[in-house]
This record gives structure tokens, C-alpha cells and sequence, in this order.
């Protein structure tokens, strides 16, 4: 048993010090060495002004990725009581992206988007590694705009991805990456949260706003992490592939899928 121990923590003992009960200070050099029967270890002690040393390091470090979180802006109170009212339906509200609201907007990476959503959602954070701030303006892999949500109703969330990811010809319509089932079949698992099944797409349609095309979708999603129901839009312009996804769990959806279709409906860059 002595054996075995030794061997799990072999990093920390050393098998040539197997010696009589002892336990000795060694101030110089910081370090205890304690050995009983069967192993020995030592560890290092570090001082009291090391200690505050990366104690004061670590706070210092917490607070410059704090200010400089490029979520900071995102507001958890509730749109209505900042977002103006959507015109042609005041039951809702209408959010439109600038600059200051998202690394890859200030970058020029993402072209300005709107949408509708009632008054009692909510902006959520997005993680820093979520965000595309530490890649921008050269991300290699989608990253998260933003998102809104609201507990009875489901979630929606904007998802951008570099336009090289789905084909190497510049500044490509959605029309000349491919057909609304290829798009989906490699942004599907950006609708889910996780993997994407063709079996899960149960209508598409294709429109067009201001010579912009869109693909929209609905998909029922079982095992997705996002909810079992998500709709969708995406459309290409510049060097992003931007999508708009809505998604609610079964006990949302029923009362609020009208919602969320109204909500990917208005999605327009």
C-alpha cells in the first residue's frame, strides 16, 4: 500500500530519502522537509511578502480584465427602459447594433444589424473567449455578437462567422456559398450549442430586404443546447457570414414562438 501511495505522488517524493520519523526547518532556503516511515516530502514555503506580492498581482489582474471586458456595455436590465419603441408594433422594442456595442462592429468586421424584441428581455454578457475580442479583426472561427434573453420566452443571440470558413471567394453573397441546406450544414451546430442533424431541418425559406438575401430556418432540435426549438437567419455580407438564431425550450414555446418569429423576421443588416 506504502508502494502505491508513493508512486501516485511521485512528483512530490523522494524515494531515496526513506528515512526515520523526523521533521526539520530549514530557513535559508524556505523549504520543510518532513519524512515519516516510508516517504519523504518537501515542500517549498513561500514567504509573507511573496505571498502579497502575487496577491496584489492578482487583484491588479482581475481588474484590467474587468475594464477592458468588451461585454461591459451589455446592460442586464430590461430594453424597454433604454431601447426605443419599435414603430410599426409598440409592443416591441427596437435594438439596433453600433461600434460601441461589440469588438468586431468597432473592428469593421461586422456591418451594423437591427432587430426587434419586447421590453422585458434582457441583454446578457458574453464571455471574453466568446466575444471574438482577443482575435479581432483576423477571427478564424465564429464568435458571438450578442445576446438577449428572457426566462418565459426563450433566447436569441446574433453568431458571426469569417466568411473564409464557408468559401474562399471575397466579399460572397449567402447565394454564392451555396444553397440555405449547405449554409446550415455548416452553421447548424452555431444554431444548437453543440452537433447538427439534417433530420432537424424542417422548413427553409430565402427572402430579400434591400438586395440583401437571407436564408431563414426552422429546425426542431432535441438534443441542442440551446432549446429544442430554434429558428434562424443568416445572410453574407463583406467578410462575415452573420446569423440571427432564436431558440426556446419546450415549455416556452408554445406561448412565445409567435414572439421569436417576429423577432427573426425583423432581422435585417
Amino acid at each position: 500500500m506504502a508502494t502505491t501511495y508513493a508512486a501516485l505522488i511521485s512528483p512530490l517524493i523522494s524515494s531515496s530519502q526513506l528515512i526515520h520519523p523526523a521533521t526539520q526547518l530549514e530557513d535559508s532556503r524556505n523549504i520543510i522537509s518532513i519524512s515519516i516511515p516510508n516517504f519523504s516530502i518537501r515542500l517549498l514555503l513561500q514567504s509573507r511578502v511573496a505571498r502579497r506580492r502575487d496577491f496584489l498581482q492578482g487583484i491588479a489582474l482581475s481588474s484590467a480584465l474587468f475594464m477592458y471586458s468588451p461585454d461591459s456595455n451589455a446592460r442586464e436590465v430590461e430594453v424597454g427602459s433604454y431601447l426605443p419603441l419599435f414603430s410599426t408594433d409598440p409592443s416591441f422594442v427596437l435594438f439596433r447594433a453600433s461600434p460601441s456595442d461589440t469588438p468586431a462592429l468597432r473592428a469593421g468586421n461586422v456591418q451594423p444589424y437591427e432587430f426587434i424584441l419586447p421590453p422585458s428581455w434582457k441583454q446578457r454578457r458574453i464571455a471574453n473567449i466568446l466575444s471574438g475580442n482577443y482575435c479581432q479583426p483576423k477571427c478564424a472561427e465564429p464568435w458571438v455578437e450578442v445576446k438577449f434573453e428572457d426566462e418565459k420566452q426563450g433566447k436569441v443571440q446574433v453568431v458571426a462567422s469569417p466568411l473564409i470558413r464557408l468559401t474562399n471567394k471575397p466579399n460572397a453573397t449567402i447565394e454564392d456559398i451555396g444553397s440555405p441546406e449547405k449554409v446550415i450544414a455548416s452553421l447548424g451546430p452555431f444554431v444548437t450549442g453543440n452537433t447538427y442533424d439534417s433530420d432537424e431541418l424542417i422548413e427553409t425559406s430565402i427572402e430579400k430586404h434591400s438586395n440583401q438575401t437571407y436564408y431563414s430556418y426552422v429546425l426542431e432540435t432535441p438534443y441542442a443546447l440551446t432549446g429544442s426549438h430554434n429558428l434562424a437567419k443568416a445572410t453574407a455580407k463583406g467578410n462575415t457570414v452573420v446569423l440571427f438564431v432564436a431558440s426556446a425550450n419546450d415549455k416556452q414555446w408554445p406561448t412565445s414562438q409567435e414572439t421569436l418569429k417576429a423577432m427573426v423576421d425583423s432581422f435585417q443588416i
